[in-house]
Protein backbone atom coordinates (compact mmCIF):
# COMPACT_ATOMS: atom_id res chain seq x y z
CA UNK A 1 0.00 0.00 0.00
CA UNK A 2 1.08 3.57 -0.65
CA UNK A 3 2.86 5.44 2.11
CA UNK A 4 2.95 8.98 0.77
CA UNK A 5 -0.02 11.30 1.09
CA UNK A 6 -0.06 12.16 -2.63
CA UNK A 7 0.15 8.50 -3.61
CA UNK A 8 -2.78 7.62 -1.38
CA UNK A 9 -4.79 10.38 -3.03
CA UNK A 10 -3.80 9.07 -6.47
CA UNK A 11 -5.04 5.60 -5.50
CA UNK A 12 -8.39 7.09 -4.44
CA UNK A 13 -8.67 9.06 -7.67
CA UNK A 14 -7.79 6.03 -9.78
CA UNK A 15 -10.53 4.02 -8.04
CA UNK A 16 -13.10 6.72 -8.81
CA UNK A 17 -12.01 6.90 -12.44
CA UNK A 18 -12.09 3.13 -12.81
CA UNK A 19 -15.65 2.95 -11.44
CA UNK A 20 -16.76 5.82 -13.68
CA UNK A 21 -15.18 4.23 -16.77
CA UNK A 22 -16.78 0.87 -15.96
CA UNK A 23 -20.17 2.58 -15.70
CA UNK A 24 -19.78 4.42 -19.02
CA UNK A 25 -18.50 1.29 -20.76
CA UNK A 26 -21.29 -0.93 -19.47
CA UNK A 27 -23.96 1.67 -20.28
CA UNK A 28 -22.66 1.97 -23.83
CA UNK A 29 -22.49 -1.82 -24.31
CA UNK A 30 -26.10 -2.09 -23.14
CA UNK A 31 -27.14 0.68 -25.56
CA UNK A 32 -25.41 -1.12 -28.44
CA UNK A 33 -27.08 -4.41 -27.48
CA UNK A 34 -30.50 -2.72 -27.33
CA UNK A 35 -29.90 -1.01 -30.68
CA UNK A 36 -29.00 -4.30 -32.35
CA UNK A 37 -32.22 -5.84 -31.01
CA UNK A 38 -34.40 -3.15 -32.63
CA UNK A 39 -36.28 -4.45 -35.67
CA UNK A 40 -37.99 -1.31 -37.00
CA UNK A 41 -35.90 0.81 -39.34
CA UNK A 42 -37.31 4.12 -38.13
CA UNK A 43 -36.58 3.38 -34.49
CA UNK A 44 -33.07 2.17 -35.36
CA UNK A 45 -32.20 5.36 -37.23
CA UNK A 46 -33.53 7.48 -34.37
CA UNK A 47 -31.41 5.70 -31.75
CA UNK A 48 -28.24 5.38 -33.84
CA UNK A 49 -26.89 8.96 -33.36
CA UNK A 50 -27.10 8.78 -29.57
CA UNK A 51 -25.29 5.42 -29.49
CA UNK A 52 -22.60 6.70 -31.87
CA UNK A 53 -22.16 9.71 -29.59
CA UNK A 54 -21.70 7.42 -26.58
CA UNK A 55 -19.06 5.42 -28.46
CA UNK A 56 -17.22 8.61 -29.45
CA UNK A 57 -17.19 9.78 -25.84
CA UNK A 58 -15.70 6.46 -24.70
CA UNK A 59 -12.91 6.81 -27.26
CA UNK A 60 -12.30 10.43 -26.28
CA UNK A 61 -12.02 9.48 -22.60
CA UNK A 62 -9.66 6.63 -23.45
CA UNK A 63 -11.97 3.89 -22.17
CA UNK A 64 -11.81 2.18 -25.56
CA UNK A 65 -9.33 2.56 -28.41
CA UNK A 66 -10.25 4.92 -31.26
CA UNK A 67 -10.03 2.09 -33.81
CA UNK A 68 -12.42 -0.04 -31.77
CA UNK A 69 -14.82 2.91 -31.69
CA UNK A 70 -14.57 3.27 -35.46
CA UNK A 71 -15.13 -0.46 -35.89
CA UNK A 72 -18.25 -0.42 -33.70
CA UNK A 73 -19.69 2.61 -35.49
CA UNK A 74 -19.00 1.03 -38.87
CA UNK A 75 -20.82 -2.17 -37.95
CA UNK A 76 -23.83 -0.23 -36.65
CA UNK A 77 -23.92 1.94 -39.79
CA UNK A 78 -23.80 -1.17 -42.00
CA UNK A 79 -26.74 -2.63 -40.13
CA UNK A 80 -28.63 0.65 -40.59
CA UNK A 81 -27.96 0.64 -44.32
CA UNK A 82 -29.10 -2.97 -44.60
CA UNK A 83 -32.41 -2.21 -42.89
Amino acid sequence: MANHKATKKDVRQAEKRRERNRYYGKTTRNAIRDLKAVKEEKSYTEQLPSVVSMIDKLAKRGVIHKNKAANLKSKLAKQAAKA
